[in-house]
């Protein structure tokens, strides 16, 4: 028995030492408290329009959102007017045309730019920020998944350090796996000027537009919510009335002498 446990012991050693190694070789991920995680959180509009801007000025030039349809912009409060003019920024092919024309509220926002730069509609679910305890995924139950602060852990991560390997440009990042990333720094702190005054320096650049992938990825996330605490509401209505129920029809044979 005390073999038995001294291996037990050893054991849960091992795969936590894994755990921290695997945790170190991957970078640290900041926990960040966005408005929107939670069951009861709420998409931040103004957070989402700035994350928005942030996108359009700098993350456009390279990465698209080829899966998310410029219509879901009144999501974030703006009219129809303004989403119409905010399409009509970006041109798209029309075969019908034969010629490039403005796009349309009906239309999707562009691919990316560049052939290695992934498409930014889904990275914020693609991405896990939160892993263990080792092999337990703990902190993904209470953390979540984590995309939005594994992002906003990458676009604040760099260093300045850089190195060619095989002809390409690396650039040290000490939050990304492996400590190098192929992607130049991006947003560097007072890259846009908000309309609203908010501060604009790196890590809150950083917040909004991870918040507003957020939102690219799952833009149908507080109708989810609600539809899920509706249907936990009413089956625990529900579960009341059958537990009075079943005692009211019990009762009779269970208590006969009270009738």
């Amino acid at each position: 028995m005390i073999r038995t446990f001294v291996l037990s012991a050893l054991s849960a050693l091992a795969l936590t030492a894994g755990g921290a190694m695997a945790s170190e070789s991957e970078g640290h991920v900041e926990d960040i408290a966005f408005s929107f995680e939670g069951p009861f959180g709420v998409w931040d509009k103004a957070q989402l329009q700035r994350g928005l801007q942030v996108y359009t000025e700098v993350c456009s030039a390279c990465h698209g959102m080829k899966y998310v349809p410029l219509r879901d912009l009144t999501d974030l409060g703006y009219t129809d007017a303004e989403v119409r003019a905010y399409a009509a920024q970006f041109e798209i092919y029309d075969p019908e045309l034969d010629d490039t024309r403005p796009r349309t509220p009906v239309d999707h926002f562009p691919e990316s730019n560049l052939e290695n730069a992934p498409d930014l509609s889904l990275m914020a679910k693609k991405r896990a920020g939160f892993h263990g305890p080792y092999g337990t995924g703990l902190n993904q139950l209470f953390k979540g998944i984590g995309g939005p602060e594994y992002i906003v852990s990458i676009l604040t991560g760099y260093t300045g350090e850089e190195k060619e390997q095989a002809g390409t440009t690396f650039y040290e990042n000490v939050n990304f796996p492996g400590g190098w990333i192929a992607m130049a720094q991006p947003l560097f702190g007072e890259d846009v000027e908000f309309a609203d005054g908010s501060p604009n320096d790196l890590h809150n650049e950083a917040e909004d537009v991870a918040a507003f992938l957020m939102w690219a990825a799952e833009p149908k996330l507080m109708v989810r919510k609600y539809v899920g605490f509706m249907a936990v509401f009413f089956l625990t209505i529900l579960a009341v009335l059958l537990y009075l129920t079943n005692k009211r029809i019990w009762r009779p044979i269970k208590h006969p002498n009270d009738a």
